[in-house]
């Protein structure tokens, strides 16, 4: 019943959307630097907390400036040449990262690298709307992310073991993992790059503001807050558990391959059967309300593997609830042929998370304590589920169907 489950959600994806998405597992199968880089930061490199938590905004940084050019790239040369560009050059500062020992060294090579890796967030999601249609965008989004995490928990568990080893390997396979992406791509893709987002050769449509859309940059406002406590939590996660419940590496790359294969074996036939029962709005409210909730469980339950292993699981289907469905929602605000200035804006959105939080929590728990953090972006999770909730509560009204002429 699964497995029949399983092979009707995939049913109807094109071809090229099962590429992108093995582009994207490649890629992802070697995620393993992000993870571990506060640790990485203060215990080989014998950072302050606080320093790593600068490397991780300026990270951010980069990655906002990657989206917007990401986001402009697009229009100008496709978004096949971006992804591959992308790819190409993020797996090479990968490597250099490797060599670099001082604090500015690490800075000036994280935002270089990010500017170029995050470029790929708004040309890939864009070619994932270019290659399905509005009855599937959403089991595209899910197959995309299927491959994302199925990468994701090979590569936080291979990382953890690696890091055991020697944590210079990380940057190696995860530089390798990029250019081995990108040459894929040039390949099943080498017969069909399209420049232009024009499907079927029609008329072009006129772009939409975002910024004119109050509803869309009111979904932007709630999405910061989102991403801000996930990006926080995902960058702070490896900390928290090595410093404060005192596990090894060894047992975090676990942890972290639970969330991807979770994903992995769960969305996509879940997503298959939520699609169209509700608005995206009302499963985004419910999901970030859930991985709220995870916060709590850090601050409230006892320090073992067990109640880690529940709240990696409660984040886990919070996530699983909420992200394909943002991917949908912004969407469906623009038409796909035109949606560069929407998928910047989003992508931009992602890229927020990362600069303003890490910093900022790296303060809080230097002065308060991880408990501090905790029940604080437990709050936020809260104020953004009401949030979403509020917006799909005025759904049918004329201001929630507002478009700009």
């Amino acid at each position: 019943m699964f497995f029949k489950l399983y092979q009707n959600a995939y049913s109807g994806l094109s071809k090229k959307s099962r590429n992108l998405a093995a582009v994207m597992f490649i890629n992802r199968a070697g995620g393993m630097v992000l993870p571990f880089m506060t640790i990485y930061a203060t215990q080989q490199l014998h950072f302050s907390i606080t320093k790593a938590g600068l490397i991780i905004t300026a990270f951010g940084a980069g990655a906002i400036a990657g989206g917007i050019t990401g986001g402009f790239a697009i229009a100008k040369i496709g978004f096949y040449k971006v992804q591959l560009i992308s790819l190409l050059t993020s797996g090479v500062f990968f490597i250099i990262l490797s060599f670099q020992q001082s604090f500015i060294g690490v800075i000036l090579t994280v935002i270089l690298l990010s500017f170029f890796s995050e470029s790929y967030r708004p040309a890939n999601s864009t070619a994932i709307g270019y290659y399905s249609t509005p009855e599937n965008r959403v089991r595209s989004f899910s197959l995309n992310r299927l491959a994302i995490n199925l990468g994701w928990a090979l590569g936080g568990g291979l990382g953890g073991f690696l890091a055991v080893i020697n944590y210079h390997l990380l940057f190696w396979v995860d530089g390798s993992s990029s250019l081995l992406a990108g040459i894929l791509l040039f390949k099943t893709f080498s017969s069909d790059r399209p420049v232009m987002l024009i499907k079927n050769d029609i008329e072009p449509v006129k772009q939409h503001s975002p910024y004119k859309d109050p509803v869309y940059m009111l979904f932007i406002f709630f999405c910061i807050l989102v991403c801000s406590c996930f990006f926080l939590f995902f960058n702070m996660q490896a900390l928290f558990f090595k410093t404060m419940w005192k596990f090894g590496e060894g047992l975090i790359g676990i942890l972290i391959t639970m969330n991807g294969i979770i994903i992995a074996l769960v969305e996509l036939p879940l997503i298959h059967k939520l699609q169209g029962k509700r608005h995206e709005l009302y499963f985004m409210s419910f999901g970030v309300a859930l991985f709220g909730t995870a916060f709590a469980i850090f601050n409230v339950l006892p320090t073992v593997p067990a109640v880690a292993s529940l709240a990696v699981l409660v984040i886990t289907f919070g996530e699983m609830m909420c992200t394909p469905f943002m991917d949908s929602f912004w969407m469906s605000r623009t038409d796909v042929s035109v949606s560069g200035a929407y998928t910047g804006l989003y992508a931009v959105t992602l890229s927020i998370g990362q600069f303003i939080t890490p910093a900022m929590g790296a303060l809080v728990i230097d002065e308060y304590g991880f408990t501090t953090l905790y029940w604080g972006l437990f709050t936020a999770c809260l104020v953004a589920a009401a949030g979403f909730m509020a917006l799909y509560l005025v759904r049918t009204s004329k201001f929630f169907y507002y478009r700009s002429s």
